[in-house]
């Protein structure tokens, strides 16, 4: 038996070592925000927040897990979203949405290293979650837009 605390939630999970962080949210806890998407670290829709960094969560072993962790569902509060949701939502980032709770993820532990973070620094953090429907422009802009608003100008 294996504890984890989830968004804020202690919880006893009996499952192998070796079970994927991904599945254990998935199928035992019952989250659907981290997605599926390649299953070996390449795109980036698993992304959570393990101990306050970003991990592809289909690639780390819930016997790795140090700390707490968080995932989109954890990420702001049913009374104030995060300002990187915010910034989503006023850029309407999401097209069919799929990646966007790991591009989100992502987001906020960049802007968490670089509260002022240039389009390069932007693109280098956020290069390895993909996006299908190509709304990296959109993606950058709410980026931005979250920096300023978490660094209250």
């Amino acid at each position: 038996m294996l504890q984890l605390t989830v968004n804020g939630i202690v919880h006893q999970v009996d499952v192998e070592d070796d079970m994927p962080l991904l599945w254990v949210l998935r199928d035992e806890i019952g989250l659907n925000g981290p997605k599926y998407g390649c299953g070996v670290a390449a795109c980036g829709a698993c992304t959570v927040h393990v101990g306050g960094v970003a991990v592809r969560s289909c690639q780390t072993l819930v016997s790795d897990v140090d700390g707490p962790v968080m995932t989109i569902e954890g990420l702001g509060t049913p009374d104030e979203m995060h300002a990187v949701q915010a910034a989503w939502l006023e850029h309407q980032v999401a097209q069919c949405g799929y990646c966007q709770g790991g591009q989100m993820m992502q987001a906020a532990d960049l802007l968490t290293q670089n509260p002022d973070p240039t389009d390069a620094d932007i693109d280098e953090a956020m290069s390895g979650n993909l996006c299908r429907c190509g709304t990296y422009p959109r993606i950058r802009a709410a980026v931005k837009s979250a920096a300023r608003s978490m660094r209250g100008a």
